[in-house]
């Protein structure tokens, strides 16, 4: 009986083959190598305390915008080392025999729960209060509440102007500011606008001395009261400058404030008086209706 011969012609091919794929696996390993949860191309780390990081998304958080890119680095740099010994010292307080981690987390929920109510209270307020205050009711305040009103420092209601020394129009400025209140005010609009270097002609509004004095003669002045009462115009130069100040009306200090001068923090405290009551009074309506709904107990 004739034995069939097996033919091998094939057999060099696939073992070829065969090298060939092992070696193209072992050359691609790292296009398949799994990454740590560290590793992230297009996040990568800068800086880490065991098992917290900072990565550069986080970095993002840092503002630097306007700065150089000297101050810009300086301040990230800063950021990184703040980051660190913040998570050194969380890490190190975690040790701790005294930190009584159920109070924390105690403290943390009561945290949550008041920030819940906070905004569930804004948004309820921002819904159903008036933010305008009558009039009437800010100055039924005041009245009722005069002592508690005193001025820190000197107020004002005038008119200023600042020119240049040598400027033609002074002569003109300082004979328009002599005349009664109201008389020739287009004028001396007109110069202001024109000519002066600075000006402020608010007549109804008072304003602090201090806030316009500053940057002139007349800062720091120990006879400040003293040419107020005695002067409805002070004229005071320097080496470039005139100054003019118109006197109005004035208050010293520790004596009761105009109702305009008040007038918004009068606003804000009753603003805020109603905020307090609109609060109370939704506190009490939801605890009747869970009252009614037998919604809670208390027991003895």
């Amino acid at each position: 009986m004739r034995m069939k011969k097996r033919k091998y012609t094939n057999l060099p091919l696939k073992i070829e083959n065969s090298w060939i794929l092992l070696l193209l696996l072992m050359a691609s390993c790292d296009l398949f190598h799994f990454k740590s949860g560290l590793e992230d191309e297009e996040d990568p780390l800068v800086a880490s305390v065991e098992q917290q990081f900072l990565r550069q998304s986080d970095l993002k958080l840092v503002n630097t915008t306007g700065l150089s890119s000297a101050d810009s680095s300086n301040i990230i740099e800063r950021y990184i080392q703040s980051w660190v010994r913040k998570q050194l010292m969380i890490k190190e307080a975690s040790k701790s025999k005294l930190i009584d981690e159920a109070e924390i987390n105690r403290k943390l929920l009561d945290y949550k729960y008041a920030l819940m109510v906070y905004e569930f209270e804004k948004d309820y307020l921002e819904k159903n209060i008036e933010n305008t205050i009558p009039e009437q009711e800010i100055e039924e305040y005041y009245n009722l509440n005069l002592e508690n009103f005193s001025l820190k420092e000197i107020i004002a209601r005038l008119n200023f102007l600042k020119l240049e020394r040598n400027n033609p129009q002074n002569p003109n400025l300082e004979r328009f500011l002599r005349l009664e209140d109201g008389l020739q005010k287009d004028a001396i609009q007109k110069i202001a606008m024109e000519q002066a270097a600075n000006y402020y002609l608010e007549d109804a509004v008072w304003v602090k001395m201090g806030d316009i004095v500053i940057n002139t003669p007349l800062a720091g002045n120990s006879n400040l009261v003293a040419l107020l009462r005695n002067n409805k115009l002070i004229i005071v130069e320097d080496d470039w400058y005139r100054y003019y100040f118109r006197i109005l009306e004035y208050r010293l200090e520790d004596q009761t404030p105009p109702l305009e001068f008040v007038k918004d923090e009068i606003s804000k405290i009753l603003l805020n008086k109603k905020r307090i009551q609109l609060v109370e009074e939704l506190q009490k309506e939801i605890y009747n209706r869970a009252l009614e709904n037998n919604e809670f107990k208390i027991y003895e």
